[in-house]
């Protein structure tokens, strides 16, 4: 099967997973805009927003290096198929652990919440390695040859991540906030191109 179809039916679930992400921003009710005025009741509301925010980025940069990595292939199999539906299925429950981190941020289980965030983004981190290895495991789906230099870096920056969303789960049990800090700085580490090291791909 050619990739068109994937990338569609991919797209469709990262935009389905990033739009719901803002139905979860709610708007304060009158009683406490009435109560505390409208700006101090839209400060309140910021776990929400710092939630919303950096699960917005989570799931941009993954549809982003996803969009990357099926440039490089020119067909796809079953296998393929369905390690990219496990890949979808991790990315379209994100916005579940986003609200429940926004509602208990500051509360006293809020280490639970963040725990279960973390969890989220390490099995999200763990199903994208497995795509990647399933693709280029198979060099006949490959539009060009990887080298296996580019294969292993390329893994190991995975790898990195994936080590840092593990210590996330640690780490929510001592501060949910600083864990949803950590989630940001993950995003924007990924925002660097993962997928493509300095020695490219060997046309050879």
């Amino acid at each position: 099967m050619r990739t068109g179809r994937v990338e569609a039916f991919s797209d469709g679930v990262f935009a389905i997973a990033i739009t719901l992400l803002v139905l979860d921003l709610s708007v304060p009710s009158l009683e406490e805009a009435r109560r505390n005025g409208l700006w101090a009741a839209l400060v309140h509301e910021w776990p929400a927003y710092l939630a919303y925010l950096v699960s917005f980025l989570v799931i941009g940069i993954i549809w982003l290096n996803h969009h990357t990595m099926l440039t490089l292939v020119g067909r796809v199999d079953r296998v393929v198929l369905f390690a990219n539906l496990v890949l979808l299925l991790t990315v379209s429950v994100i916005p579940f652990p986003t609200r429940l981190l926004a509602d208990y941020l500051l509360e006293p289980e809020g280490s639970v919440a963040a725990a279960v965030y973390s969890a989220t983004m390490l099995a999200m981190g763990i199903a994208f390695s497995v795509l990647w290895l399933t693709i280029t495991r198979r060099p006949g789906l490959l539009e060009r040859p990887l080298d296996a230099a580019t294969r292993r870096a390329t893994l190991r920056r995975f790898g990195a991540g994936q080590v840092l969303y593990a210590a996330a789960i640690a780490l929510s049990f001592v501060s949910a906030v600083a864990t949803l800090a950590l989630h940001g700085v993950l995003a924007l580490y990924y925002c660097f191109d993962q997928l493509t090291p300095s020695g490219g791909t060997d046309e050879g």
